[in-house]
């Protein structure tokens, strides 16, 4: 059965968030990667897996090693998603922010 991945049940969990953080900068193995984190390696992979079936990373072929990069696509697509959510919130805590102020002016 081919079960659909969640992208943001994917980055929910911090180690694949730092795993998002280790390849925002350059492309990396995956014992490279693994050897950034206190667990086995199999559970690494199993993580690098997830991220990939959500199509959050990518994977190249380069001798015997796979390389990982992020798919800057796919970031983009999580990015303009949560772009409105955002400015929302901004604009509750600029509100907020006046809000603050005027008490203060008040005292």
């Amino acid at each position: 059965m081919n079960l659909r991945r969640d992208v943001f049940q994917a980055i929910a969990d911090p180690t694949r968030r730092a795993i998002l953080l280790l390849l925002a900068t350059q492309s990396m193995s995956a014992g490279a990667i693994a050897a950034n984190f206190d667990t086995a390696r199999p559970t690494v992979s199993k993580h690098l897996q997830l991220l990939s079936a959500c199509d959050l990373l990518t994977q190249e072929q380069k001798g015997r090693e796979v390389y990982y990069q992020l798919n800057v696509h796919k970031m983009k697509e999580v990015a303009d998603f949560i772009e409105p959510f955002r400015l929302i919130w901004e604009k509750r805590f600029d509100t907020l922010e006046e809000v603050m102020k005027q008490y203060q002016e008040k005292k």
